[in-house]
């Protein structure tokens, strides 16, 4: 259920984001619900491939580029998401802009899982 409402957050955020950034378009709220589970699992996918070093969810430059080129791929797999180049580069920026008030993973869940919900027996 928690990965549910990061997902619903996460895709009001591209919906604030495609009204605020020129370059940067969602045609609905399920094609950005759709855009923040595909931009989740490429993070994954990167971060898997390339380490923690090397994540869309590292602050930094490192961090938003390749948060940057994970928004952009997005729009090929993704139909009603479109974005150009400096959509992305600005999304990126304004994503991590908004993540510092409204962070979509916190910093336990990026180094341990969901150790933090785990039961004791």
């Amino acid at each position: 259920m928690r990965h549910i409402v990061r997902f619903i957050v996460a895709a009001v955020v591209l919906m604030f984001v495609g009204f605020l950034v020129p370059g940067f378009s969602v045609s609905s709220f399920w094609t950005a619900f759709l855009a923040a589970v595909v931009i989740a699992l490429l993070g994954w996918v990167v971060e898997a491939m390339f380490g923690d070093r090397i994540s869309p969810y590292n602050r930094g430059i490192i961090g938003f580029l390749v948060s940057a080129v994970v928004i952009y791929l997005t729009q090929f797999i993704v139909s009603g998401f479109h974005v150009t180049i400096l959509g992305a580069l600005l999304a990126s920026l304004v994503i991590g802009i908004i993540d510092l008030f409204i962070p979509i993973k916190t910093h336990m869940d990026l180094h341990n899982g969901d150790a933090g919900n785990k039961q004791e027996t």
